[in-house]
């Protein structure tokens, strides 16, 4: 393996880690919201609405029903009104959080659903507002889960940027295809693959540890 390769695997890496963390970030940003106003709403919530909670569940449903390649290309015209092209990694991003953002809001949902009532009823006896028991309840009682979602997330966001790859998404996952299937470099390839998995055993072993430590339950 040449120095040239070498640089390309380096820069495989950055890529792949770019369009991983910038579209779990992003995906958040949007989801965790999502989550909280789906939880908010729903049947058991702190405000239950019917009809709100039918849209944003319809929504959500709809959008993770859509396997990622086909989303990817359904909106390749709209990556490209958003950043000017649909091949590349920054392009990637757009479909990664696209599919992120329905999974993420309903991972945050169940993490809030498991927060036991007995804890939110204590703190609206005492008088918290909705919005107090969101921040200082909710949210802080459920971050073992959300941790765990977190990392989940992350792990599943590194595949779908791999997957990119068939459309010139960038990063380890183009290597791998277009060293590996049409140029027939099956040592590359491999290596990418090997590189894939020890990022997201990385990104598992963190998440989970992170996750152990911040539970209060087993101490």
């Amino acid at each position: 393996m040449n120095e040239k390769v070498i640089w390309m695997l380096v820069e495989g890496i950055g890529e792949t880690l770019y369009m991983t963390l910038g579209s779990v970030i992003i995906g958040y940003v949007i989801g965790l919201p999502l989550g909280i106003l789906l939880y908010v709403s729903g049947k058991n919530g702190l405000r239950p609405c019917g009809l709100l909670y039918r849209i944003l569940d319809f929504i959500c449903n709809i959008i993770r029903s859509i396997p990622f390649l086909i989303l990817l290309i359904l909106l390749i015209p709209f990556t490209r009104l958003l950043v000017g092209q649909s091949y590349g990694s920054t392009a990637t991003i757009v479909p990664l959080v696209v599919c992120a953002a329905p999974y993420i809001a309903r991972v945050v949902e169940s993490s809030l659903t498991d927060v036991d009532a007995g804890v939110i009823e204590a703190a609206k006896a005492m008088g918290a507002s909705n919005l107090q028991i969101v921040f200082k309840v909710l949210l802080v009682e459920a971050k073992t889960s959300l941790l765990t979602g977190f990392t989940i997330t992350t792990g599943l966001l590194l595949g779908y940027s791999a997957m990119s790859g068939t459309v010139g998404g960038g990063g380890l996952g183009d290597i791998a295809v277009r060293y590996g299937y049409y140029r027939w470099q099956t040592g590359i390839m491999i290596v990418t693959v090997i590189l894939l998995i020890v990022i997201f055993q990385i990104i598992q072993t963190v998440g989970m540890k992170l996750s152990k430590k911040l539970d209060h339950r087993k101490r």
